[in-house]
């Protein structure tokens, strides 16, 4: 009975820790440029092109191909193309 109520315990604690990290991670942005590449990607190695969330010291645009991330500057006339 007593190692039932311990392991219990033990659990509702792990299980708040769990939760309350999980909060605090929301807040942190994905993924924020601070350097911007010099070269246009081809359109059709584009997976997907994501802003930088308003959080971020400087917008951009996170591009995924199929290998890599790269940070885009959004003034860029190919990625406003893209969009």
């Amino acid at each position: 009975m007593r190692a039932s109520s311990l392991f219990l315990v033990f659990g509702v604690v792990l299980l708040m820790a769990w939760t309350s990290e999980a909060q605090q991670a929301a807040a942190v942005p994905q993924t924020c440029c601070f350097s911007f590449i010099d070269f246009p990607i081809p359109d059709s190695k584009v997976v997907s092109a994501v802003r930088t969330r308003s959080n971020c010291p400087t917008a951009g645009i996170v591009v995924t191909t199929p290998k890599n991330q790269f940070c885009v500057n959004p003034d860029e006339a190919w990625i406003k193309k893209h969009l």
